[in-house]
């Protein structure tokens, strides 16, 4: 930021603190996200202005500013108010949140009755297709929400009127009850803690600063999302009030079973049918994988239970660096309707295993029994000459 922080709010070095919250907060108005989607050189001006804002309306930072400039701000701590994502927080921090605490904020400052308020943040829970989830999708949904009404510009103010100090609590959103010893402090009933009274409220929001809007917001999922994924969309939540920032809105993903795939992080599990045959002589068989169709070699022989990896068909990552692996489990069918030809076919085949099986068996027996005999005769025969 070239201009000092007077010239980006359009005031005079001496300039009173409301002279630099109406000068803020028309700046704020004029250049904020909500009214500006897409402007990029809009958004620059608005951090601009609340950077400048946030010094300026601080006594302290602007002795220090006004004495030694930006780098005695640096010097005394002070490093602005952070990234994009964080620029708002630093708001909220410096005026405190207008329902959170009654009479002052921080350090025992009293709270701004006319500070920005940032929005509430929303969540909307989307279901998604298991191909949906390892493709990425675009999706674009209608959200219902609070946005700022722009009649009042989030006061809640019929336009040309503005908000009155509450009589009760005499603006500080705090009444204070004697109860014996004690005094106990509590949200003024009157104002709810505003410390302020609307009574020519906006006829457009009825005085909340707020009107129900519906919306189509387009969401790009990434490829690799699963159950319990959340996607933050900033400034797509509830509209901000009195010039602040709107909240943001998470999506989070759910992901809906297949009928044939499994899946567990970036691995896929298929369960793949062979038919007797195929898996005793072997064969190529063509599976479906979750980006299209690979070749698998089935040796001779195979049985239920095996498995198969497939390098890099599986689930591909968010962060980058390539795709899982897909498991192909065999599954060897038994035929359960035959016809009379094939039962007679499966009995030869029967009776030719069996006779090779009764071969090997007998011989395995016969073989090891001599081998049994020998080595008995051996033994006696070395005692003997022993």
């Amino acid at each position: 930021m070239s201009k000092s922080y007077y010239e980006v709010l359009g005031v005079a070095k001496d300039a009173s603190a409301d002279v630099i919250k109406k000068a803020y907060r028309k700046l704020a108005m004029k250049y904020h996200p909500d009214r500006n989607q897409g402007n990029a050189e809009a958004e620059e001006k608005f951090k601009e202005a609340t950077e400048a804002y946030e010094v300026l309306s601080d006594l302290q930072k602007r002795q220090i500013y006004d004495a030694y400039g930006k780098e005695g701000l640096k010097s005394s701590g002070y490093s602005g108010p952070g990234s994009n994502e964080d620029i708002f927080s630093h708001i909220n921090d410096l005026f405190g949140d207008l329902f959170g605490f009654g009479g002052g904020g921080r350090g025992g400052r009293r709270r701004d009755p006319n500070a920005p308020v940032q929005g509430e943040d929303l969540r909307y829970d989307i279901h998604i297709s298991f191909m949906e989830a390892i493709h990425g999708v675009n999706k674009e949904v209608e959200v219902t929400k609070r946005e700022t009404c722009w009649t009042c510009e989030g006061s809640g103010c019929r336009p040309g009127h503005k908000p009155e100090t509450c009589p009760t609590c005499h603006g500080r959103g705090q009444v204070v009850r004697s109860q014996g010893f004690f005094q106990v402090s509590t949200t003024c009933p009157h104002c709810n803690g505003t410390g302020q009274v609307i009574k020519e409220p906006c006829q457009d929001c009825h005085g909340e600063g707020l009107v129900n809007k519906s919306k189509k917001v387009s969401i790009r999922i990434p490829a690799g999302v699963d159950t319990g994924s959340r996607m933050r969309l900033s400034g797509e939540g509830e509209g901000g009030r009195r010039g602040g920032p709107s909240g943001d809105l998470y999506v989070i993903i759910h992901v809906d079973e297949h009928e044939h795939f499994l899946r567990d992080g970036q691995t896929i599990f298929l369960r793949l049918p062979l038919s007797m045959v195929k898996a005793s002589l072997g064969c190529e068989a063509d599976v479906p994988t979750v980006h299209g169709t690979a070749k698998l070699k089935i040796p001779a022989g195979t049985q239920t239970g095996h498995r198969f990896t497939l390098r890099g068909e599986g689930v591909p990552s968010l962060r980058g660096g390539g795709k899982g692996d897909m498991v192909v489990e065999a599954k060897v069918l038994t035929p359960t309707k035959l016809s009379k030809e094939q039962k007679e076919l499966l009995k030869q085949f029967e009776s030719l295993e069996k006779n090779q099986e009764e071969e090997g068996f007998f011989s395995r027996l016969f073989h090891g029994h001599l081998g049994k005999q020998k080595k008995k005769k051996e033994g006696k025969e070395k005692v003997a000459n022993g």
